[in-house]
């Protein structure tokens, strides 16, 4: 088959952790508006009708996803700008490990090195984790704004099976693992008050990565909850990954 002459950049979104593509689908129409490809899969098990989808499912599947969209994503551009949220950031990370050569940069939006939640990696009570999710079999989620003007938004599912936390745990640990692995350009946003990942995840991934310190870099949100892209800093958000995707492919950012 044969293919156009491809761009020089495209973009990958990847969403987190139970969500929907409504949780990042704000970044969409902004991102191809730059002129340039834009994939944001539906990882597996993420989308349905009910959260049972996600049962048994691990997380090697939502990185075959995401390696997937990548892949096709190449075919249409010579870099990849990878963006993801929460888990996406764990997966765009990998990616960036993997695919050293045709990843240009990372944007991660509130990434999930460290939860609030006491049974996640690094936490007094993970330990207790695999026990737990053989003897409660799903866990209820909720959804926090800081705006209340967001509470019209379904970025997630309303509960989860434990099983799949566990996986999600798993992908955590082996993030971290990598993490001085990773040295391309790297744009994080996190906010100061969310209750889902801790806000030190920011720092401690900063200070992490093998990323020259002139190429990497914090933006901090002062209001929003988790749902960045849903909350009252959405539009905050998206102009800030919109001028830094910008100026990585040499445009202007169309947002003022």
């Amino acid at each position: 088959m044969q293919y156009k002459t491809p761009s020089p950049f495209g973009v990958l979104i990847i969403h987190g952790f139970t969500a929907t593509l409504e949780s990042v689908k704000a970044l969409y129409m902004p991102l191809r508006d730059l002129g340039i490809p834009v994939r944001m899969p539906q990882l597996a098990g993420h989308g349905a009708s009910s959260p049972e989808a996600l049962r048994g499912v691990r997380w090697e599947a939502w990185m075959a996803d995401a390696e997937q969209a990548f892949k096709e994503l190449r075919l249409e551009a010579e870099r990849v700008i990878v963006i993801g949220h929460s888990m996406g950031a764990l997966i765009a990370l990998n990616l960036a490990v993997r695919y050293q050569n045709q990843v240009d940069s990372l944007v991660l939006a509130a990434p999930a090195i460290k939860l609030a939640s006491l049974l996640a990696p690094g936490r007094p009570l993970h330990f207790a984790a695999p026990l737990v999710s053989l003897f409660i079999k799903r866990w209820e989620l909720k959804t926090d704004y800081a705006g209340i003007e967001s509470q019209g938004c379904t970025p997630h599912y309303p509960w989860v099976p434990t099983d799949a936390i566990v996986s999600f745990f798993e992908l955590i640990k082996k993030s971290l693992s990598l993490l001085g692995k990773v040295n391309v350009p790297v744009f994080i946003l996190h906010n100061r008050r969310e209750s889902t990942v801790l806000p030190e995840s920011a720092t401690i991934l900063c200070n992490s990565i093998a990323t020259a310190p002139s190429e990497k870099s914090i933006m901090w949100l002062e209001r929003s909850e988790h749902q960045i892209f849903c909350d009252c800093e959405s539009d905050v958000a998206v102009k800030a990954i919109i001028d830094y995707v910008s100026g990585r492919i040499g445009r202007k950012s169309l947002i003022v």
